[in-house]
This record gives C-alpha cells, structure tokens and sequence, in this order.
C-alpha cells in the first residue's frame, strides 16, 4: 500500500453568481469537521473564498501568484483558516497579472499541478475555487484536479452554460488531463416551490444520473451572511440550514469515496 494522496476538487461553473466560492469554503470546513486536513486554493482574482475564510486578501505578504509565477512552494505561502480548521492558499489582485505572465511561461498549464505533487500526501482534500471564466488560472485548476465540482442554480439558462462547460471539461481530458472526471452536479439556491427549479433539476438527473449530488444547498440567509463575517457557515451558524446542507454534502461526498474505494480492483 503507498501512501494515499489527497483527492484535488476543481470546483467551477464559468457562469458567476451560482454559489462556487460558498461552496468551496462550507465545503472545506464541512470536510474539517469530519476530520478531514483540507487545503483550500483560492485562484480567483476577486479573492472572494480568502476573505470569507477570514484573511484580508489586501494584508497577505504572498499569495498563489508567487507559487504560479515564481514557483514558491504551497507550504511557504498557505495559511490557517482562522475559524475553520482548514488551510488556505489566499489570491487577490496580484493574479489578473498572472494570467499575463503564464501566457508566455514554459509549462504554463502544469504550474499549479507540479506546485501539489508534492503537497498531495499532506491533505486528504484539496480543493479549488476558480475564477467565473474559462482562462489561464482555470485551466491550471483543471490540469491539475482528479475531479470537477459543479455548482449550478435550477434556472431557465443554467444548462446552456454546463454544455459550455462540459465541452472545456473535454478539451482538458484530450489534451492536458486524461485522467479528470466530472466529480458531481451541486444544485445550490435550490427552492423546491419553484416548477423550474423542479423540471431542471429533473433534466439534470436524466443527463448525469448519480453524478447529481442527492444533498440540494438552499437558499439559506446564513449563508449569505456569514462571509461577511470572514467564516463558513458552519462557524457562524452551525445549526442554519446552509450549514447543515454543506455537512450533508461532505457526507455523501465521503461516502461516494468509500464506495469506490471499496470496489475490487482487476
């Protein structure tokens, strides 16, 4: 038996507003309170998953940058979550300039993946929160990841931006990852009165069957607030109904986990 290497989630839907960085920083305190060691990898220039774990993107001395730019290693620039228990590698501003500068790198598709190989060993999970687009920084998360996690809200124009993403999803697995797979649909904002959100949801399961996460996130007020609050959910309010939606869903992540696992190998 080698050692286990953690399992790298790239969590992305180039459509914004659909709950990702909700989604990556209740994801990874969620998997923290299962006592799980969990990285969580901020790419997205606005920063948004930094500050809602509690760090002021504005105060970091490094950042993600410096590990995709200048190749510093994950372990020189990750912090402690304050409240949640997980590590994060923070972003800001400074990564538009990255997108830039990678253009002409050697390798430029790999920085992130060379950057965990060796970062893999120390987590269970990595997790990645990627920009709302398709570009340099995503396609880094890509290369790199085992799995893609796609949030998505039960709406009219929902699935015409998935079959966008799918077909990246695809590109990504010729050329660059054969090894990724779509890891599960994540209905978030999910409000089971509405008869949209019901006949999407209803799709989705005749496309993608037990890719879709069973656990719903629904639109919940705490989840909301709380990264104004620099915390996850489950800091701020762990008996709210987005906390316990997220704790769900690490629970049906897990599981989904062990049941693979314990398949037979050929």
């Amino acid at each position: 038996m080698g050692t286990a290497v953690g399992k790298i989630l790239a969590v992305t839907n180039q459509k914004g507003g659909v709950g990702k960085t909700t989604t990556c920083v209740n994801l990874a305190a969620s998997l923290v309170a299962t006592r799980k060691k969990v990285l969580l990898i901020d790419i997205d220039p606005q920063g948004n998953a930094t500050m809602g774990s509690g760090i002021d993107k504005n105060a970091v001395s490094s950042s993600v940058y410096d590990v995709l730019v200048h190749r510093v290693p994950v372990a020189a620039v990750a912090q402690k979550a304050p409240s949640a228990g997980y590590d994060i590698l923070p972003a800001n501003g400074d990564l538009t300039a990255a997108e830039v500068e990678l253009l002409n790198g050697s390798e430029k598709e790999f920085r992130l993946r060379d950057a965990l190989a060796i970062e893999r060993v120390e987590y269970d999970y990595i997790i990645i929160d990627c920009p709302p687009s398709l570009n340099m920084l995503t396609v880094n998360a890509l290369a790199a990841a085992d799995g893609v996690l796609i949030p998505m809200q039960c709406e009219y124009y929902a699935l015409e931006g998935l079959t966008a993403l799918l077909d990246t999803i695809q590109r990504v697995q010729q050329v660059l990852n054969p090894n990724l797979q779509i890891e599960g649909l994540l209905r978030t904002m999910y409000d089971p009165r509405n008869s949209l959100t019901n006949d999407v949801s209803a799709q989705l399961a005749a496309h993608f069957g037990d890719r879709v996460y069973r656990t719903v996130i629904p639109r919940n007020v705490r989840l909301a607030e709380a990264p104004s609050f620099g915390m996850s959910a489950l800091s701020y309010d762990k008996q709210s109904k987005g906390a316990l939606a997220y704790l769900a869903l690490a629970g049906e992540m897990l599981r989904r986990s062990d049941a693979v696992n314990a398949l037979p190998t050929a």
